[in-house]
């Protein structure tokens, strides 16, 4: 009997992975942050979208997980980079609009499906509109519900939720959430935020410039830091943006949860990955404000997961036949909030997931 996911994977058209798609479309200023290689219409409510993840990045592949894995934040980018480009090539959101983002939810069933093999990863999403806003005519807002799949086999889903303002209606809405204060810009932002940086191991990275919590704290059951505005940082501001982008906040929540984990679990870095995550944004992140990161951590435990077909790890690559009881996972549960002069910004929740060795 075929799954609805499987007989969802088979109709997709036929995606091309050979260049990427213009940078215009997904809001980059760098052709090497651009990982969406295609998109594809389906109907008026679906249309796939391809992404190719690289063996190698400066930032989404500075990762000490071992067996390497993708990146669950650059997949969630790739699904963004396709509700971008989807926004403006199929429901006639104009270049100009200002796009805000509302929510991302992602979901990874099967990590060993995105392990790092000896060719570039190729992503296929099937994207479903799941609410679609209009006012007079024009396109406001879009939910985007994603299954996601590698080498013809689905492992996980994500969500993106985007609302579009034209350039006036932005500004008012900026220049209210401001009290009427001129919108900042992080290129005339300080090189360096006050703080002393968490060593990168504690946070899973090797080079320090892609940390970006700063004094990071354990007290019980949870963590606290504040976040480092990396302005300079060529993926995380690969462009001027008058607020915090909603990826830099998951980013430094992701560290932070990772960093708690270690702490507080005793879960490795090195055999940790992020296998779900929750977010809803509900205030812009400014610039000139602090941005105070919280972490409350759960138990260590539930039911340890199987996977279906038992693998084994190797120098090589993936090998079939692994003892069963040696693919046994273990999830840990991480809330994270962000908040700035005691307002939440946007709460997390993650699921962290113990690899196997």
């Amino acid at each position: 009997m075929t799954t609805a996911p499987e007989a969802a994977t088979r109709a997709l058209p036929e995606l091309d992975y050979t260049r990427t798609v213009d940078r215009l479309l997904v809001h980059r200023d760098a052709l090497g942050e651009v990982f969406l290689t295609d998109l594809q219409p389906i109907d008026d409510e679906n249309y796939a979208a391809a992404g190719q993840l690289p063996r190698s990045h400066a930032y989404y592949g500075d990762h000490l997980l071992r067996p390497a894995h993708h990146d669950p934040l650059l997949i969630l980018e790739t699904c963004r980079q396709a509700a971008l480009a989807g926004a403006h090539r199929f429901f006639g959101v104009p270049a100009d609009n200002k796009f805000i983002l509302t929510h991302l939810t992602l979901r990874i069933d099967e990590p060993q499906a995105v392990f790092v093999g000896s060719s570039p990863f190729r992503l296929a999403m099937r994207v479903r509109i799941g609410n679609r806003r209009e006012r007079a005519g024009r396109v406001t807002g879009l939910d985007y519900e994603i299954t996601l799949s590698g080498n013809g086999a689905v492992f996980g889903t994500a969500s993106v939720g985007l609302r579009f303002k034209d350039p006036g209606g932005y500004l008012t809405l900026r220049l209210n959430n401001r009290d009427g204060m001129a919108l900042p810009s992080s290129a005339a932002y300080p090189a360096g935020t006050p703080g002393a940086p968490v060593a990168p191991h504690l946070v899973g990275r090797a080079n320090p410039d892609n940390v970006v919590l700063l004094d990071g704290v354990v007290v019980g059951d949870s963590a606290q830091a504040l976040l480092r505005i990396p302005a300079r940082h060529a993926s995380l501001f690969d462009h001027p943006q008058d607020h915090l982008p909603g990826m830099v906040i998951a980013e430094g929540a992701r560290q932070l949860a990772l960093f708690a984990a270690l702490d507080i679990r005793g879960l490795s870095t090195s055999k940790t990955l992020l296998t779900s995550l929750d977010v809803r944004f509900t205030r812009f992140g400014e610039l000139e404000d602090d941005t105070v990161l919280s972490a409350v951590v759960g138990e260590l435990g539930g039911p340890p997961r199987t996977a279906e077909a038992p693998v084994d790890y190797t120098l090589g690559g993936v090998l079939a036949g692994a003892d069963e009881d040696e693919q046994r996972t273990e999830d840990l549960k991480v809330r994270v909030e962000a908040t700035q002069k005691g307002e939440e910004l946007c709460s997390f929740a993650f699921t962290l997931t113990r690899i196997p060795a």
